[in-house]
């Protein structure tokens, strides 16, 4: 297999809705269990859904926001797109991920209006000193069990530790089997491994005490990304009270190009 997803069928309602028919392959397997989707694909699909449906040129997506309902089955299930808040500058459109009639994921995003800018442009966010081929490969991700993680090349800032660093992330498959996979929605199918690349729990999965899965992952972009490579700054913070926060600036080879949070939930693993 190359590729995540096998689209089965594509097809649209009388209210213009797009029901789409998915079949995941063994790359799409996630970390925390052996029979659930990681979320980092889960989200390049809907990303996907949501980048075909009813596009306008004017318009970009700027938000990604996913709210993850429960556990996503490793097995056949449907996405259902349809346009929330029609506009001429501002659209907001929805896809929802199901699987034997219960909502997995529901994804949101805003297309907001593209003109030139150009004379009020400025970041803050600083452009990575090392490019992710100047980078060794970083073997921490292995840990994680799931085909997901074997799917995935990853290089890593020596700097990088517990909480806290940078690493690259590539996947040269595509997202699904015989479809265009644009550079968005390439990224967009990495984005989720933030919350595992800076880890204060235990590194190694038989090792670790609590867990941190997230129950979102929200993605702002103030440009489009480009090529395969995602770099992620993250930011890792445990609260007292059982629930954390993973953060992320999101960069590509050519600068950052926004910003990614991940809320989490602690949990002991005994």
């Amino acid at each position: 297999m190359t590729s995540y997803y096998q689209c089965i069928e594509r097809s649209y309602t009388e209210d213009g809705s797009c029901i789409a028919q998915y079949q995941p392959t063994e790359h799409a397997q996630g970390a925390w269990n052996d029979h659930e989707q990681h979320m980092a694909p889960a989200t390049g699909i809907l990303a996907h859904e949501l980048t075909l449906f009813s596009p306008k040129p004017n318009l970009r997506m700027a938000r990604l926001s996913l709210d993850i309902l429960g556990l996503i089955p490793l097995e056949p299930f449907t996405i259902t797109t349809c346009i929330i808040r029609p506009g001429r500058t501002i659209e907001l459109v929805e896809a929802v991920m199901s699987h034997g009639g219960r909502d997995c994921i529901i994804a949101r995003a805003w297309r907001l209006l593209t003109q030139d800018s150009s004379d009020v442009a400025g970041l803050e966010d600083v452009t990575l000193s090392q490019a992710p081929e100047s980078l060794p490969a970083w073997e921490g991700m292995k840990v994680w069990p799931g085909g997901f993680i074997k799917s995935i090349s990853v290089v890593a800032d020596p700097k990088r530790r517990p909480g806290k660093g940078v690493v690259w992330i590539s996947s040269d498959l595509d997202m699904v089997e015989a479809e265009n996979t644009t550079d968005l929605v390439r990224i967009m199918g990495l984005v989720d491994t933030a919350n595992g690349v800076v880890p204060r729990s235990a590194v190694a999965m038989s090792e670790m005490s609590w867990g941190f899965p997230n129950t979102d992952l929200q993605i702002h972009m103030h440009r489009l990304p480009q090529g395969k490579w995602l770099g992620i700054e993250a930011v890792q913070q445990y609260g007292k009270d059982g629930i954390g926060l993973t953060s992320a600036i999101l960069h590509d080879t050519k600068g950052p190009f926004g910003r990614s949070e991940q809320i989490l939930t602690l949990r002991p693993m005994s």
